[in-house]
């Protein structure tokens, strides 16, 4: 379904507009659907992206002021959030060697088998929203995100 009809709007001011709303239509649903995964999981999606970023840091493990920057969604409570995810044990937090005033995050192996009962079901959904698109399409779609992205640093 194309954009317009999805939204029953016929015209857009400008190209710019519609790509605007279009990344936001699908940005919103794609939100939805990654939500639903993580709920069936017991986590939000916003945990879901503390354990991905705490795997991709490895045994160093990161303070919450590097996992926030990192986060999709900033979120003014990454505290909490972190704290929620050690009582769940998929995340165990220590002391910096360097600066014993800096907390370290770490995701467990219960936080890694979390993930990895999700892999499944992730990648159906990549594949469901990706799925009539070519790897140059992929490509393309990358570069212009990306200057998305360097346009609003």
């Amino acid at each position: 379904m194309s954009i317009r009809a999805r939204l029953q709007q016929r015209n857009f001011a400008t190209p710019a507009e519609e790509a605007v709303v279009g990344l936001m239509l699908v940005a919103e649903e794609l939100g939805k659907d990654m939500a639903a995964i993580c709920q069936r999981h017991g986590i939000t999606h916003d945990q879901y992206n503390v354990l991905r970023i705490l795997r991709g840091a490895g045994e160093a493990g990161l303070p919450r002021c590097d996992i926030a920057e990192r986060m999709i969604s900033r979120s003014p409570d990454a505290t909490r959030m972190i704290d929620r995810l050690v009582k769940q044990g998929l995340v165990n937090r220590g002391w910096s060697e360097t600066n014993r005033r800096l907390s370290i995050a770490r995701i467990t192996p219960n936080g890694l088998a979390m993930l990895e009962a999700i892999q499944p079901e992730l990648e159906a959904l990549q594949a469901r929203w990706t799925g009539g698109s070519t790897g140059a399409d992929l490509k393309a779609m990358i570069q212009v995100l990306d200057r998305m992205l360097a346009k609003e640093s």
